[in-house]
């Protein structure tokens, strides 16, 4: 059983989180000698893919400088972007196989770990079935290694259980997408923003979890544009909004349903657009007319007359686009919800035009390229279903299988887990996947990855995860090996290998093939290069949605990023997907769909009455695996807050900075309040990026979207109050920081 070798405090004082500050050497080297030179390149966390320029000495990153020529963001970088360097040559670096022992883990060779790795997985699946292994993949992996995991896993091992930690992101509105237009990727590239008249953003805390956005956000105000803002919480930009609607967590498909009966009431609507490009209208019609604006104010706490003000400034705006991100989507209900703010943009025909479209705005570093080409429990490469013969047809011929020898469609990431709890899934191969830290309800976590007979984890750093591993295999970062990436607009960009991996280390994609290898499946990953396993890629993905045949990376280099779908190498790419309205669908036409209220999985009650939601900082990044190791960005936020209404606050005799003990269903967690008023009165919001005892997972719960198989993050029932002293961690709360500067010595609170 995969129990942690060694104390938390033990495994923290060996592997981190440390906290770095300085490039290797110090500033004064870092300022005395020049880099060899910059490397192009893009920001390794979020969907924006920022353009960056590394730069380079003696095989190390020292530093960067910004990248004006990149459209995209033109030089500019969040807090995120600016630090993101301060990871490579990091101590916390992991440079040799990891075995774990009894009296703690023990470095090995790789001959050693690989041997074991595939010994292990072999005995599992012959005392099993095949099934009796799972892979985890993730959406910050190159295309390429994305690509690779869901072949790996089908060819390599022959495991239907295959998915990725993207299910926990973008699912629902891929989902969502898929249904109204038979594809999944932002319609419109980013650079239609400035010229909408309206902008409508709900769920999605922009100025945070994608600063550069907010950008183009505040072109489109440059040019007399009005925004829209739709979330519990008054974050940065609804500081500017010209309407904000502050609705209760959960509550946005009542919103939109109300929108929607608005626009149909007062006869807003585009008939000419529905009749010529959409179907299903009438029964979109008949499932909004209950949510009249007093109806749907009573459910969402939103005003009738602000909702009502939202419908018609939408509606009536000559060109307008909708832009939703994780709070849309991180509910159990996320498909219904993303579904119901694509029929708005339809049914008021603001599609297919200039300034004009429903967006999602991708969470993780390639969650758009991530979720294309394989590594999707139901999918194969371009966008292709895994139940689909013709494409298994077409697929196995790329690998050289027979179409029968593919697995059928497994379970999701929280299917996987559940089932590793009930102790039907027995092992796990991981790879840029921090589970313990970001699936609901750690506990229960916890518990599952205790079960495992064989847990291995590829890995650049010890994350709280790699704890359970019984062997940890030292993987690459992103400026360590050639790929791509798909940004949140659709656009393929080329990541360039800028250094080595230090000392052993070694590239994710040579590990797997190197254990596909030892497992005698090498003949189907004869790789040596991530370009061969691009150009396997181009191929496999030819004539699906998610074509990338005719994109090279000289391609992506002269034209700075190349959208998909790209059919030939003469094809310059499909910046706006759909123009003039038209699907993917045969008959080129958009599906409506008729949307059902339901509950949260976690409704409150006088038990538990009060909302906790859940989210980002702008500091940190997913599980905080990478960043809670940088120490510029811990200074920003250092710890988890409970964000709560100053009359919540007052009614529990709290103050800010008291500590406050949050209680939901399943557990609870003691943190310092903040008071602020930019929150709804029976809401708290906790940052979910911490780990152990801050853990805001703690507390979430299991319940996914039936559909999507997404969790419910942003939706649970919780009690708080007033704590009766500080928790037992916060003892503690000095960390060790590397190169630290003289302004900053000691605790980082």
């Amino acid at each position: 059983m995969a129990k942690p070798p060694g104390t938390l405090e033990q495994l923290r004082d060996r592997f981190g989180p440390h906290l770095n500050y300085t490039p290797e050497g110090g500033w004064s080297k870092e300022a005395r000698t020049r880099p060899d030179r910059l490397v192009k390149t893009h920001c390794c966390f979020c969907g924006q893919q920022c353009g960056i320029q590394l730069k380079v000495r003696d095989n190390h990153v020292i530093g960067f400088e910004p990248w004006e020529d990149f459209p995209f963001n033109r030089g500019m970088l969040c807090p995120k972007g600016v630090k993101r360097y301060l990871q490579s040559n990091h101590p916390d670096r992991l440079l040799d196989p990891l075995l774990r022992t009894d009296s703690g883990f023990v470095k090995a060779s790789w001959d050693e770990a690989m041997s074991f790795t595939a010994r292990r997985l072999r005995e599992v699946q012959e005392r099993y079935g095949k099934d009796a292994v799972a892979v985890f993949g993730g959406a910050s992996l190159t295309t390429e290694k994305a690509y690779l995991m869901g072949k790996f896993a089908r060819v390599g091992l022959g495991t239907r259980h295959v998915d990725y930690n993207g299910r926990l992101c973008m699912v629902s509105a891929g989902v969502a997408y898929k249904l109204a237009f038979d594809v999944d990727r932002s319609p419109i590239p980013w650079s239609e923003i400035p010229k909408a008249n309206v902008i409508f953003a709900i769920g999605a805390n922009v100025g945070e979890c994608a600063p550069i956005t907010t950008d183009y956000i505040w072109r489109c105000r440059d040019n007399g544009g009005k925004l829209i803002v739709a979330d519990p919480r008054i974050t940065p930009i609804s500081r500017n909004a010209d309407l904000f609607l502050p609705l209760r967590p959960g509550t946005d498909l009542a919103l939109l349903s109300g929108m929607m009966h608005v626009v149909l009431r007062d006869n807003l609507q585009d008939d000419s657009f529905i009749e010529q490009h959409t179907t299903g209208f009438e029964a979109v019609k008949a499932s909004v007319a209950c949510f009249d604006p007093r109806t749907t104010a009573e459910m969402t706490g939103v005003p009738a007359e602000a909702i009502e003000k939202a419908a018609h400034m939408f509606a009536k705006a000559d060109r307008a686009i909708a832009m939703h991100a994780r709070g849309l989507e991180h509910q159990s209900k996320g498909v219904e919800n993303c579904s119901a703010l694509i029929n708005l943009t339809l049914a008021t025909g603001h599609f297919g035009r200039e300034g004009c479209g429903c967006t999602m705005i991708t969470g993780q570093g390639n969650g758009q390229g991530g979720r294309e080409h394989g590594q999707k429990c139901d999918q194969l490469p371009g966008q292709r279903s895994l139940l689909d013969p013709k494409a298994r047809e077409h697929v196995a011929r790329v690998w050289g299988i027979q179409p029968d020898e593919l697995p059928q469609p497994g379970y999701s990431a929280q299917e996987i887990m559940n089932a590793i709890h009930a102790g039907e899934i027995k092992a796990l191969f991981s790879i840029c996947f921090n589970p313990a830290v970001s699936l609901p309800n750690a506990d229960f976590t916890r518990e599952a990855l205790e079960k495992l007979e064989f847990f291995a984890v590829t890995d650049f750093f010890l994350s709280e995860t790699a704890r359970y591993a019984d062997v940890v295999l030292a993987g690459s970062l992103q400026e360590e090996e050639e790929g791509v990436t798909c940004s949140a607009e659709g656009r393929v960009i080329h990541i360039q290998r800028a250094v080595d991996p230090p000392a052993n280390a070694r590239r994710d994609s040579e590990i797997v093939c190197d254990l596909a290898r030892r497992l005698g499946r090498g003949q189907y990953f004869p790789f040596h290069t991530p370009r061969e396993i691009f150009d396997e890629l181009r191929e496999a993905s030819r004539g699906g949605h998610a074509d990338y045949y005719g994109i090279t990376y000289e391609k992506i280099d002269a034209q700075m990023g190349v959208f998909w779908p790209c059919p030939t190498l003469e094809h310059p790419g499909t910046p706006n997907l759909m123009p003039g309205g038209v699907s993917f669908y045969p008959d080129g036409k958009c599906r409506f769909q008729a949307t059902e209220w339901r509950e949260s999985g976690d409704p409150v009650d006088e038990t538990f009455p009060t909302y906790l939601t859940t989210g980002r900082v702008v500091s940190q990044y997913l599980s905080g695996a990478q960043t809670r190791r940088i120490g510029g960005l811990v200074d920003i936020y250092p710890e988890p807050r409970v964000e709560i209404h100053p009359r919540l606050a007052e009614h529990k005799n709290i103050a800010d900075k008291d500590w406050v003990t949050v209680t939901t269903r399943r557990s609870e967690v003691t943190l310092q309040a903040m008071v602020v008023r930019t929150i709804r009165p029976d809401t708290v919001f906790i940052p979910y990026h911490w780990a152990d005892k801050k853990s805001a997972n703690l507390l979430t719960h299991r319940t996914i979207d039936p559909r999507s198989k997404i969790p419910e993050f942003k939706v649970s029932a919780c009690s708080i109050r007033k704590a009766d002293g500080a928790p037992s961690w916060a003892a503690d709360r000095q960390l060790v920081t590397i190169g630290s500067p003289e302004r900053k010595q000691g605790d980082t609170n």
